[in-house]
């Protein structure tokens, strides 16, 4: 913008980042420029809600409990708060639980129209022979896209895992590069796949922490197919096998969804269960016996919901912020945030929670609803929890005309 006196003059740069500490009561402190107290009170009246609850509940060591697994990953799939992590990125065999991302590229192909639940897929001679866990296929047979994840997801069925791959790419190898690619677009960050089995193979593997992301958008993404993986039986070519997910059986909460064994990788399961409105994910290896594979996710998953409680903390679009705009036909911009903000805690961590709004101003107008304006930051117990985006509320055109000189004039006089 050029003014009359030829000199262009730009908005101004943020003057500062402002930073909202609120602490959780009884030590609560807000720290803040004038124009952030009075929204800001909405947060500290939430988080004075969740300390007594939280207040209520006999405090529970946060120490997590010692498992014989090599790997386990436990998150809290309404929070997205991980629980308990060991040895969550190292790499291991996925083994059976590779069938996962078989059932998901399935999903994925129904619900695109490349295939519905009554094509019939051919049984190759690959198929047919494969060892391991099968749901019995006939050689040459045509079978339903239905019965072959049934069998895939209930009997683990090798055979029926590479039925499908053929059915959709063609052959193993080409399903193999489709379920790379997917991997990468769901953040599987340390995963490579070499069959849709998850027959043993030195270049097939991935970690607990990316079978817990695969876990989270089956769930998430396909909803409507998840029963095939509660389903505790299926017979097929007049064999009936019960499903290997051994705590599909017990009053455990547990609804679903892959186990998984090797000789060299041990027992695995990937289980997801909800009680009292929190859906947890718990990725399992490692583990010497089926035994060990039943009483072990038992016990870290009754720890985790027994130990930990969801609480809300703002909802999806409730104002945090009315931020200035610079240039703007107003004044300010109402911010809000971009998701719900929960935290899955223990009353041990209480004292210990902030919540941290961080942005520049004055914003530069004009300002688009929808805009991302800065971050709403959530620690405790020493750690950054969770991070969402905070977003302009409404739309503030660009001023121009009295407006402009009004909003100058006020910048000069005091």
């Amino acid at each position: 913008m050029v003014h009359g006196n030829g000199r262009r003059k730009s908005h101004p740069s943020p003057q500062r980042i402002r930073r909202v500490i609120v602490a959780n009561p009884p030590r609560s402190a807000v720290r803040s420029a004038a124009p952030f107290r009075r929204p800001l009170r909405r947060l500290a009246a939430c988080l004075s809600l969740a300390a007594a609850l939280l207040g209520s509940v006999p405090a529970i060591a946060l120490t997590p409990p010692d498992t014989a697994a090599k790997q386990a990953y436990l998150v809290d799939l309404t929070s997205g708060e991980v629980l308990l992590d060991k040895n969550g990125e190292t790499r291991m065999a996925p083994s059976s639980m590779t069938k996962m991302m078989t059932a998901y590229l399935t999903y994925d192909a129904l619900v695109h129209g490349r295939t519905t639940l009554d094509t019939g897929f051919p049984v190759s001679q690959t198929a047919w022979k494969m060892g391991g866990s099968r749901m019995f296929l006939k050689l040459g047979s045509q079978v339903r896209v239905e019965d072959l994840l049934r069998g895939l997801l209930i009997d683990s069925g090798n055979d029926a895992a590479v039925a499908l791959a053929e059915g959709l790419a063609g052959s193993q190898s080409a399903f193999a590069a489709m379920m790379n690619a997917k991997a990468r677009d769901l953040g599987m960050t340390d995963t490579h796949f070499m069959n849709a089995s998850g027959w043993p193979d030195p270049d097939h593997y991935t970690t607990a922490r990316d079978l817990a992301t695969l876990a989270t958008h089956l769930i998430r993404d396909f909803p409507q197919f998840y029963h095939y993986e509660s389903e505790r039986t299926f017979t097929w070519n007049g064999i009936r096998q019960g499903n290997r997910n051994p705590l599909l059986y017990h009053p455990v909460s547990v609804d679903g969804i892959k186990t998984g064994h090797t000789e060299v990788g041990g027992y695995g399961l990937t289980a997801s269960g909800e009680r009292n409105g929190r859906r947890l994910v718990l990725v399992v290896n490692g583990l010497p016996s089926p035994q060990s594979r039943n009483d072990e996710p038992t016990r870290l998953l009754d720890w985790a919901w027994n130990s930990f409680k969801l609480y809300p903390l703002l909802h999806k679009g409730e104002l945090v912020e009315q931020a200035p705009v610079w240039m703007g036909e107003e004044d300010s911009v109402p911010v809000t945030v971009a998701d719900d903000v929960t935290v899955t805690m223990a009353p041990a961590d209480r004292n210990s929670l902030h919540v941290v709004a961080t942005l520049a101003e004055p914003l530069p107008s004009p300002v688009h609803r929808g805009d991302v304006v800065g971050k709403l930051r959530v620690d405790y117990d020493g750690a950054v929890r969770r991070t969402v985006d905070l977003i302009a509320g409404a739309d503030v055109p660009a001023s121009s005309g009295l407006t402009a000189l009004g909003q100058r004039l006020g910048q000069i006089l005091p």
